[in-house]
């Protein structure tokens, strides 16, 4: 059966309906992907759990005030002191304000701060079918009338709607992002390959994934509920450019290989699909199943995340086990240029640097896995000091917006929490003991009158700290309680504080739940392709002591490098999911090849062998992956640059360290019973070769 599939994409005529059927695919996908944008929610509800107290305020107060706006909040400021001609022109911008489209209601204000260097104006902006867009439209427009003849005042748009509107200018980025990611890729495969033709192949094969990707994603999201935002879309994009080409060098490798022993290519290609099919699959199966496991979330953005990455993967995954071996069949051996792999000529020869690290580690094993597995311990360390809380909004982007220095100017010269009040629900019968309650948290300065309407009411509590601020978050859990104790479950506190604080909780509840059930899957994944118990929980262990010390690495550059403020609350379940899982791909792309190797000359010839064999191929897909998640640093976002580094550094520790080192190390001092309690454990450890299929020798020394 196996055999029959492999020559599917490589037949001297399936190949060319191979390339047909994708090329009348991508007509459609391409008009499809195009219209993504088009269903992304970036709400508050596209990013909540669905049973947050938050996300029940904003249904339960829509009666009150329209739930669908954010505040803007304007600043103008004047050393010295605002001017009566200043405050008529606050006044004259408040009024064109109002005319603005997506502006609701009157402005409040402007109100001069206690300093008098101050003026503030609160303008409510509803959000349209295009979220985000439609309240940085506003903001811009805001922008432009307010710095029309200022004479010298200073002005800014924050509060909410100004990090909405910052938020859509860090996302535009995303078409630059896709070009770097692109660009990345080819020069990691130029320097790979040494062909200046090959690396379009997996280049054109991983552009058709991401389309189709976007275009399947789409229909999930318009026709089965499927919740994606903009934080999906460029996470896609590296995944899909980065796992794809992956298993692209992985195939084109051994293509080249087995090119060196047919004299036809549709043979050596259909050979080299055998052959490195079932470790392609395993290891995009075993990512897939990791990233669906993500929809075990309570966060709406990391339960939609985890199906739409799935998704790409698997699309990236069928590209290139059938349109990148028909392209590399069209195009012949020729693509390889200047060094074309000829019939029955030598390959690399013995003595690579994969060699020469196997042959080091060969001497002492156990010393080199421990010593490894040491110093990976220590670097875990600094996993206690990651500040993964949540970031302000203030603290989310890397450079420092309009928005962010507004936010200090006003913080200088008017209440933190003024503009962005807390939203207290509960029975009318209850309104003033729980207007009571709320006025004596610490934390709330000042509590407005109860608003009744059909049953129930609605307090407001302006808060003493920024509203996006860990202390502002502390009240938020002293306001729960307070007036939960007046009315029970019909009291529920809500507003941006409130929102902050129950994506927080839902984040570590998450953790908790998800990351236990992804080490289930990816152990059962790796013993039935092993058919072992002993291997699949070492390599477990490797992988995860790889996550521990990238995530410790990580929390000390954050802090001491990049000086970020900390870390989003879904910033360890992330980084865990992609590195668990794609560390794994490298180990599987390792110990399939190992035991391949060892079923004909044992367990430790070939844990050598596999490690030469393959150490070329997995250092170039570690550092593909490395540079496309890298290219995330192009998006002027806190928590895209942390996840980048983070993936990327624990990408090149796990290629180079702990996948060449400690797993070659444990195998060689393990030895046969790294397969128990499988039929492979039970044989000799050393016996002689037995008579292989004709191509598939050895390839000691071959990279």
């Amino acid at each position: 059966m196996l055999r029959e599939l492999a020559s599917l994409p490589s037949g001297r005529v399936a190949k060319w309906v191979v390339v047909a059927l994708w090329a009348a695919l991508l007509v459609p996908a391409l008009m499809l992907a195009g219209r993504l944008g088009e269903v992304e929610e970036n709400d508050n509800a596209a990013w909540l759990p669905g049973n947050a107290e938050s996300t029940s305020v904003v249904d339960r107060a829509g009666r009150f005030q329209p739930a669908d706006t954010l505040p803007a909040i304007v600043v103008y400021d004047r050393p010295g002191g605002v001017t009566a001609a200043d405050l008529a022109k606050a006044r004259a911008d408040a009024e064109a304000f109002q005319d603005l489209e997506n502006v609701v209601g009157r402005p409040e204000g402007p109100v001069r701060s206690q300093d008098g260097e101050a003026v503030q104006t609160v303008v409510q902006v509803r959000k349209d079918r295009t979220g985000w867009e439609g309240v940085g439209e506003v903001v811009d427009a805001m922008t432009e009338i307010g710095e029309k003849d200022t004479g010298g005042l200073g002005f800014h748009v924050t509060g909410p709607a100004g990090h909405a509107s910052d938020s859509v200018k860090a996302f535009a980025g995303g078409g630059g992002l896709t070009t770097i990611t692109a660009a990345v890729v080819v020069l990691i495969l130029l320097f790979t390959y040494r062909s200046p033709v090959l690396p379009l192949l997996p280049l054109l094969t991983a552009g058709g994934a991401l389309v189709t990707s976007e275009a399947v994603i789409y229909l999930l999201a318009k026709n089965a509920g499927l919740t994606v935002n903009k934080q999906t879309g460029f996470i896609l994009t590296v995944l899909v450019f980065g796992a794809a080409t992956d298993y692209a060098l992985l195939l084109t490798s051994r293509y080249r290989e087995e090119l060196r022993r047919h004299e036809d290519r549709h043979e050596a290609m259909a050979v080299a699909l055998r052959r490195s099919g079932p470790a392609i699959v395993a290891s995009a199966a075993t990512v897939a199943v990791s990233l669906t496991l993500l929809m075990l979330a309570t966060l709406n953005s990391t339960q939609g995340l985890g199906p739409a990455c799935a998704v790409g993967v698997l699309v990236g995954l069928l590209a290139m086990v059938t349109l990148m071996p028909a392209l590399l069949v069209v195009c012949g051996r020729w693509v390889f240029w200047p060094v074309r792999p000829s019939y029955e000529s030598a390959g690399a020869a013995e003595g690579g640097v994969w060699t020469r690290v196997g042959a080091a580690v060969s001497g002492r094993p156990r010393l080199v896995w421990t010593g490894t597995a040491l110093v990976l311990g220590v670097m875990a360390l600094g996993v206690v000091g990651l500040k993964a809380d949540g970031l302000s909004s203030n603290d989310q982007f890397t450079g420092r917006p309009q928005t962010a220095v507004g936010a200090e100017i006003r913080s200088r010269h008017f209440p933190a929490g003024s503009g962005d009040p807390v939203h207290v629900v509960a029975r009318a019968a209850s309104a003033e003991r729980v207007r009571n309650a709320l006025a004596g948290v610490p934390g709330v300065t000042r509590v407005s009158a109860p608003v009744v309407k059909g049953g129930e009411a609605l307090v407001l509590g302006e808060l003493a700290d920024d509203p996006s601020s860990t202390a502002a978050m502390r009240t938020v859990e002293r306001a729960r309680t307070a007036v939960h104790r007046i009315d029970g479950a019909h009291a529920q506190v809500g507003g941006s504080t409130a929102v902050l604080l129950d994506t927080r909780e839902a984040a570590a509840r998450d953790s908790e739940v998800i990351i236990p059930v992804v080490l289930l899957v990816v152990f059962l994944v790796l013993t039935l392709l092993l058919r072992a118990v002993v291997a699949p929980l070492l390599l477990m262990a490797t992988v995860v002591l790889s996550f521990g010390a990238a995530l410790g690495v990580s929390a000390l550059v954050f802090e001491h490098v990049f000086h970020f403020a900390g870390a989003e609350a879904s910033f360890p379940l992330l980084t865990f999911v992609f590195l668990v899982a794609l560390g794994i791909d490298y180990n599987i792309f390792l110990v399939t090849r190992v035991r391949e190797e060892a079923q004909l000359h044992g367990t430790r010839r070939g844990a050598l062998t596999g490690l030469s064999a393959t150490g070329g191929v997995i250092t170039s897909a570690g550092l593909v992956l490395a540079g496309t998640f890298a290219a995330m640093a192009s998006l002027p976002l806190v928590f895209a640059a942390e996840l980048g580094f983070a993936v990327a550094f624990g990408v090149l520790l796990d290629t180079m360290i702990v996948r060449s080192v400690l797993v070659t190390a444990l195998t060689l001092d393990v030895g046969r019973w790294m397969w128990w309690p499988g039929a492979l454990f039970r044989r000799h450890d050393d016996p002689a070769p037995r008579a292989a299929e004709p191509g598939l020798e050895p390839a000691l020394g071959r990279t």
